[in-house]
């Protein structure tokens, strides 16, 4: 998610395992070679409303980078976005917010994924899914960077290879992926809730406490205004892990108080420090103009969205194709923004097609990226990963 990922163990946000009902069983695999060639993991139910909502917040974040925003993709295009999308532009500069969207999901599944999993299986599965797209994408787009027809300067090599650790934000690293710093706060966010939860064992009572623990403590840090606690406590994403937590104990049972009350404050925190971090006054010097309303209406739909398929209203939303979608978001997500600006180069200014339809092929190539990353890497990789890393061989 994060990063955000296909199965849950999150994302976004990168999730590791396979959404499914509280009661699913789970089991390793892929589909056949005669179906769709995705890798995916499955479980007795999956909530594949889920998947598809995945797949939604990391188109948000494409459009966003390929036509909400200025920057290196404007050189891609050859003029600032707001030309070529003249009407569009300023209602993908909400795509934006499909980041805080993964978060509330990796916080659903995530803690779907912890419950009654020691910490090394819930360490393994974390671990299986983030890493092997991950170190893939940071080298194919090093590669792509370092050839000398492609435009964009690449990272050094030392920088190039600290990526592959995760660990370039908090040294202040020249970034492969301009995406990584979700996975960063994905990464805080895992070690707080193995600490905190799933050492000591998930239970109910535990994550309510961590959830309101975490929401006093977050607050505290933005009151305190001092860097540690900023960095572990991340007071600005907090509240859409921690609602996307209570919805999973609202998944469990809606008639939970303690769940709703989770939500509801999360809720409220979480749209105004999404309008704090993205609202501005209007500027004719700004690329794009978001309302205070337009924020929160996103945020809103966002939890809405969860909260519909913890209450299982979606369950009708149970397409195949959706399972195929939730595996590809994560490698997706990772190659979609610095990749995305050599393929509108070439298609936009190389082959002169027009934007709109540069926009849509450049989807459908980093999805096609996304596929052979998934077929040929996650297919391969994160199994055994997760096998040495569990100690079942």
């Amino acid at each position: 998610m994060s990063a955000v990922d296909s199965q849950p163990a999150p994302t976004p946000s990168p999730e590791a395992g396979t959404t499914s009902t509280p009661s699913s069983t789970s089991s390793t695999g892929s589909t056949s070679s005669s179906q769709s060639r995705i890798v995916v993991r499955t479980r007795a139910t999956r909530l594949r409303a889920l998947d598809g909502l995945r797949l939604i917040a990391a188109l948000m974040v494409a459009a966003y980078h390929y036509g909400g925003r200025d920057g290196e993709v404007a050189e891609a295009w050859g003029s600032s976005a707001k030309l070529q999308f003249p009407t569009l532009h300023s209602w993908f500069a909400y795509g934006c917010l499909g980041v805080q969207i993964f978060f509330v999901i990796s916080g659903f599944v995530i803690c779907m994924s912890g419950w009654g999993r020691p910490l090394r299986s819930f360490f393994a599965s974390r671990a299986s899914r983030l890493l092997p797209s991950y170190w893939a994408a940071v080298i194919v787009v090093t590669a792509v960077f370092a050839l000398p027809v492609v435009a964009y300067e690449a990272v050094s090599p030392s920088d190039a290879l600290l990526n592959l650790t995760m660990m370039q934000q908090p040294l202040g690293v020249d970034r492969v992926l301009g995406v990584c710093w979700t996975l960063w706060a994905e990464v805080r966010f895992y070690a707080l809730f193995a600490v905190c939860v799933v050492l000591p064992g998930a239970n109910r009572q535990g994550i309510i406490l961590f959830c309101a623990g975490w929401t006093l403590a977050a607050s505290i840090a933005q009151a305190a205004n001092e860097p540690l606690l900023d960095l572990v406590l991340m007071p600005e994403y907090a509240p859409f892990f921690i609602g996307g937590i209570g919805l999973y104990l609202v998944h469990r049972d809606r008639r939970d108080a303690y769940a709703w009350g989770i939500v509801g404050v999360s809720w409220l925190l979480g749209q105004h420090y999404a309008v704090a971090g993205l609202w501005h006054a209007p500027d004719p010097d700004f690329f794009s103009y978001r309302t205070s309303a337009g924020i929160i209406l996103v945020v809103t739909l966002g939890f809405a969205a969860v909260a519909a398929i913890a209450l299982g209203l979606l369950h009708r939303v149970n397409w195949r194709w959706l399972t195929v979608a939730g595996a590809l978001t994560y490698p997706f997500y990772l190659i979609h923004e610095h990749l995305g600006w050599v393929a509108i180069k070439a298609y936009h200014q190389g082959l002169h097609i027009p934007s709109y339809a540069t926009f849509l092929l450049t989807i459908a190539t980093m999805l096609f990226l996304a596929w052979l990353l998934n077929r040929y890497v996650e297919g391969s990789l994160t199994p055994r990963l997760r096998s040495e890393l569990s100690g079942r061989r």
